[in-house]
C-alpha cells in the first residue's frame, strides 16, 4: 500500500504505467490523470516519490527535453544514469 496523499498516490500509481524505456513530461503527466493544470502539484509529488526507482519517477522530464529535477539517492547523476541504462538518449 502506497503512503502519502491522495493525490501523491495517484501521480505514483500512473508513473508505474510508464514502459521501461519510455519518457512522459511532467504535463503529459498531469494530463493523463485529468489534472490537466497541476503539472506543478505532480513535479511536488514526483519530488516525495520515496519508493524510487520501484516508482519510476527517473522516466518523468521536462517539456523541453531537459531532465528536470531527481530527488533519490545520487540527484540528477543517477536520474541521468538510470534513464541511458533504458536506452533512452538526452
Amino acid at each position: 500500500m502506497l503512503k502519502g496523499t491522495k493525490f501523491q498516490v495517484i501521480v505514483w500509481k500512473y508513473l508505474k504505467t510508464i514502459p521501461k524505456g519510455q519518457t512522459r513530461t511532467y504535463k503529459e503527466v498531469a494530463k493523463a490523470i485529468k489534472r490537466p493544470l497541476s503539472y506543478r502539484a505532480v513535479a511536488n509529488a514526483i519530488a516525495k516519490n520515496p519508493y524510487s526507482p520501484l516508482i519510476p519517477c527517473h522516466r518523468v522530464i521536462k517539456s523541453d527535453g531537459s531532465v528536470g529535477g531527481y530527488s533519490g539517492k545520487g540527484g540528477v547523476k543517477t536520474k541521468v544514469k538510470l534513464l541511458k541504462s533504458e536506452g533512452i538518449l538526452l
